[in-house]
């Protein structure tokens, strides 16, 4: 997404939409009562009586969000509401949608603009880092890229390897297969590091094989029990790949997640639960607010959404951090198993 011109104090921000992940960013940062303006299409009557025609017509207008969701397809987000700008012949309050999809301008102004989501603005407006994941054994690997929402599996590929103290052979040398892939992903991708994991000592030793070397000092060792796509959230967590993964949201709210289990177990300082977590933040007492995506989409659906808006309003004025995670996540998966809403405390409550 690019930042075509922001304002943050006057609540508005225009904004060019350059990939399909900026919906995802967008549907959380659009929030009903925001204006959006962009360009759009609509039926014009002309004429009256029987010589009257219906053409389209592109058009700029201005719509009051009441509701957001996702095209069909998943390739566009669809904002109606109520028309409160454009031409003269388009009357106002009538219901409109405009929709945005790649390579849409459009304006967007609140009437406050919160901590969380002048970050995920940021966020999305930043060069994408991707990182490219291998998880190997003997038998198998599984090759992965890191998304917004985690990491999607690309491919995957079976081997055998010679087994120690036999004399066999095996038809492909499945180390190899492994480095001609990496090689291929890496020139495809250009991924910001590749992450090598592995059980055991699988991991150096094919590190060792590894000629090309650009290749190899782009790579970044750490070690899974298992290759599984549930074994790359396990890599996420790994201590050895704090450095590399700092600025990784994935890895951040895998690691926000164990510290509220932690502080869940030792009843200590958590809570979680729309109203417990809302007596928490009228206390004043929310250090770290974690809140998924579909928990926000039902509360609109249900159109209960003011009442959460309100709550997030208040942790951000008592300088709590508010993560928007994904239900897509295991993390997400976790905080939804929790009420889809949690936080984590600055000192204990008692109730």
């Amino acid at each position: 997404m690019n930042i075509i011109h922001s304002d943050f104090k006057k609540g508005v921000a225009k904004l060019l939409v350059t990939d399909l992940d900026d919906l995802w960013y967008l549907s959380q940062i659009i929030d009903p009562g925001d204006l959006v303006k962009g360009k759009t299409t609509r039926k014009i009557k002309i004429g009256d009586g029987d010589n009257a025609t219906v053409t389209k017509k592109t058009i700029t207008l201005t719509v009051e969000a009441e509701t957001i969701e996702f095209g069909s397809t998943g390739n566009s987000l669809r904002i109606n509401g109520r028309i409160r700008d454009g031409p003269e012949d388009i009357p106002r309050d009538s219901y409109h949608a405009i929709t945005l999809e790649e390579g849409s301008e459009f304006t967007l102004e609140k009437k406050q603009w919160l901590s969380y989501q002048k970050q995920k603005l940021e966020e999305a407006s930043k060069k994408k880092n991707v990182f490219l994941l291998c998880l190997f054994d003997r038998e198998e690997a599984l090759f992965a890229l890191t998304k917004k929402d985690g990491a999607e599996v690309i491919s995957t590929l079976t081997g055998e390897m010679p087994k120690k103290g036999r004399d066999n052979t095996v038809s492909k040398d499945f180390y190899q297969e492994i480095i001609n892939t990496l090689e291929t992903y890496n020139d495809r991708f250009t991924p910001q590091k590749i992450i090598l994991a592995s059980p055991a000592f699988y991991k150096e030793d094919l590190l060792g094989r590894i000629k090309n070397a650009n290749l190899s000092k782009n790579i970044a060792l750490a070690t899974c029990s298992s290759v599984s796509k549930s074994a790359i959230d396990e890599v996420f967590r790994r201590p050895e790949l704090a450095a590399v993964l700092q600025n990784v949201k994935v890895r951040e709210h895998h690691l926000l997640v164990e510290e509220l289990l932690k502080e869940i177990n030792a009843n200590n300082l958590a809570t979680y639960g729309l109203e417990s977590v809302r007596q928490a933040a009228e206390a004043g007492a929310i250090k770290e607010i974690l809140i998924t995506d579909a928990f926000i989409q039902k509360k609109r659906e249900e159109e209960q959404y003011e009442s959460v808006d309100a709550l997030l309003k208040l942790v951000d004025s008592t300088d709590g951090k508010i993560h928007l995670l994904s239900s897509q996540e295991d993390s997400g998966k976790t905080i939804d198993g929790l009420g889809g809403i949690a936080g984590i405390l600055r000192y204990k409550l008692e109730w």
